[in-house]
């Protein structure tokens, strides 16, 4: 059973390339990880603020030690979630 977190984006009026940029570098880092399984950044076509990620962790205990890495500390909280004005999360197990 695989760990699933959904999480939509909504960039802060003005950081919306900057957001894009963060995510595509957050993904291609995280993807790297032994315990990831998918990470894949989207933008809403229709509203260029709006992102979303879906990310598929071979268990919670790999979504946890993802938390932790030096990418996600730099890029997303260091960097990322300042630029943002609001984030929602969701989280699934695969069935």
């Amino acid at each position: 059973m695989s760990f699933v977190l959904m999480v939509r984006l909504q960039a802060a009026p003005g950081n919306e390339e900057k957001v894009a940029e963060l995510v595509t570098e957050l993904a291609a880092a995280s993807r790297e990880e032994a315990g990831v399984e998918d990470y894949v950044p989207c933008r809403d076509p229709e509203n260029p603020a709006s992102f979303a990620i879906y990310e598929r962790y071979r268990d919670k205990a790999a979504w946890e030690e993802h938390g932790k890495t030096e990418h996600f500390e730099r890029i997303a909280l260091g960097q990322l979630f300042p630029s943002l004005e609001s984030r929602e999360r969701l989280i699934f197990e695969t069935l």
